[in-house]
């Protein structure tokens, strides 16, 4: 942790700084320390829009009563892990946002064809239990969104299971009449099979399920249906969800971006009618310069795809195929691509998701731990929502089928230890790289910690999340990246070194108000080895796979 002293690493003796300065060196100020008054900063939370998100997938994370799949229970009695509320405490993650992957009745592992939009999976318990859970995380100052998947239901769900009905009573050449059973117009059905439509067994008919046979896609530009899910929706908002995470936004009406973009601003009016401070963050797998456009809608966030996965922007630099350079000229080309949308827009950028390899499993050879640090800190110190998926403070592993991207929490190595879920049906033997929580909260330069610090200073500085980005491109180069972050009327810079090599940085070209960066405190320093950063009175010599943040 950069609060922390790190090994080997020694206070500056007073009267050698003296010495120096009487010899004319330059002085140097080991931000080591420094590390002491970091630490002691205080949070500076606000209670608004801007959270930092932890993404749970409930059936793997913590089981409360013994049956391998984890539960609502188990959500609840870890919530000291992620944040105990109490703001005097650095023993907890820190995050104060929570998305909730699925929780409505379901016939899979992963619960995303919904046979009840307005109940709770008997395998994750109750609506008491949900309601318990909100509560307690509405006291710690925990947001909380669910999971909601408009696009398709279950083919089990009652509206499907009566349109089949009612498809299979018809004569062979009969057209099917509304006003005998509506739901027929709740979905797509077709005599022909077009792209993405498959059979209704027993009859001549096809229905569209773009993702799976089992999931047929709902009929959003029904205004039968937009009133179904505007009572589903009052439904969890007066139980007092905080928001909603939209899946699958584009395929509403697949391959119709105009379409899309109207149903989800029906879907944000109604929402923000009933609750103005709800958030709605959205899915939509494409590129920024595609789901740019979808901010029209005014939904607060999309999930910012460009920067996540094995071959986005953060893996890149990370990695070495990108230079640390392009890091800081995507956030302001991106923040000048979303604005020009919808001014009000939050970005929603995340690392890793349930849908992607985990990170650990990008990098290889001697540096992977600090370059699996450094991925982590790229994600968390940028601005917006940002989202963390369970786990990838631990630097867990699980790539391949998705079952194995969904394994459970990594509490401990003994499998027998209480909580400890069974994981998906049909997962792989998944070979963690690093230790589990038990050994890495013990361990002051674990991953684990690492993110931890991340957050904190995340926690410290409210530039990081809400501040508008510029680059400083005339010190920045394939090692390194210097941005700085306006909030209000404070900036703060950060400097980032994404090598294996120490690097060198210029802190006299970059002005803040009326002081150089270089006449800047130090705010914090994210390290991944045993050297500091060391500041001249021009520059600062950040080692390898280092962070230093700067402000007044």
């Amino acid at each position: 942790m950069w609060e922390k002293k790190k090994k080997g690493k020694k206070r500056t003796n007073v009267l050698a700084m003296c010495l120096a300065v009487c010899l004319c060196m330059a002085f140097l100020t080991a931000c080591a320390s420094k590390e002491g008054e970091t630490g002691n900063r205080p949070l500076q939370v606000i209670d608004d829009k801007y959270r930092t998100y932890y993404e749970i997938f409930v059936y793997s994370f913590y089981d409360s009563d013994g049956d391998g799949i984890g539960d609502l229970r188990g959500v609840l009695e870890k919530l000291d892990y992620l944040n105990d509320g109490d703001d005097s405490t650095d023993t907890d993650l820190g995050v104060n946002g929570i998305w909730l992957m699925p929780v409505m009745p379901s016939n899979t592992y992963h619960k995303y064809d919904t046979l009840d939009y307005q109940d709770i999976d008997p395998q994750y318990g109750t609506m008491e239990d949900f309601e318990a859970l909100l509560d307690q995380c509405h006291n710690r100052g925990i947001r909380v969104i669910i999971d909601l998947a408009m696009n398709h239901s279950s083919s089990a769900h009652p509206w499907f299971l009566s349109a089949a009905q009612y498809l299979r009573s018809l004569p062979e050449d009969a057209s099917p009449d509304p006003e005998e059973c509506p739901y027929v117009e709740y979905y797509h059905f077709s005599r022909e099979q077009r792209g993405g439509y498959v059979p209704l067994e027993g009859t001549s008919w096809y229905y569209e399920a773009q993702f799976w046979s089992e999931m047929p896609d709902l009929n959003l530009e029904n205004e039968a249906v937009r009133r179904e899910f505007e009572q589903i929706a009052q439904f969890w908002l007066e139980k007092g969800v905080d928001g909603f995470r939209l899946d699958a936004v584009k395929e509403y009406v697949t391959g119709n971006e105009e379409k899309n973009v109207e149903i989800l601003r029906w879907f944000h009016d109604f929402v923000k009618a009933q609750s103005p401070d709800s958030y709605l963050v959205c899915e939509c797998w494409m590129d920024s310069a595609s789901y740019a456009p979808y901010y029209e809608s005014g939904v607060d966030s999309m999930f910012d795809f460009d920067f996540a996965d094995k071959s986005g922007v953060i893996a890149n630099v990370v990695s070495g195929r990108s230079g640390a350079e392009s890091y800081g000229r995507a956030l302001v080309k991106e923040q000048e691509l979303f604005a020009g949308y919808n001014p009000a827009y939050i970005n929603a950028p995340f690392y890793t998701n349930h849908d992607m390899g985990r990170s650990a499993g990008y990098y290889a050879g001697e540096n992977s731990e600090a370059q699996t640090k450094m991925g982590n800190a790229l994600n968390l110190l940028m601005s917006g929502n940002v989202f963390l998926y369970y786990g990838e403070e631990l630097g867990m592993k699980g790539s391949g089928k998705d079952e194995n991207k969904r394994a459970p929490m990594y509490w401990s190595k003994d499998e027998t230890t209480p909580g400890i879920c069974s994981g998906p049906p049909d997962m792989d033997t998944v070979q963690m790289k690093f230790d589990s929580l038990e050994e890495q909260s013990q361990d002051e330069n674990s991953i684990y910690n690492y993110v931890k610090a991340a957050i904190r200073l995340r926690n410290q500085n409210p530039e990081i999340a809400r501040g508008t980005v510029a680059f400083h491109e005339n010190v920045s180069n394939e090692q390194t990246c210097v941005i700085s972050k306006t909030y209000q009327d404070r900036e703060i810079v950060l400097v980032f070194n994404t090598s294996a090599q120490p690097a060198s940085v210029s802190l006299d070209q970059v002005v803040v108000g009326d002081k150089t960066a270089a006449e800047l405190e130090v705010l914090g320093e994210l390290l991944t080895g045993e050297e500091g950063v060391e500041r001249t009175q021009t520059a600062a010599v950040m080692p390898a796979y280092s962070v230093l943040v700067l402000g007044e």
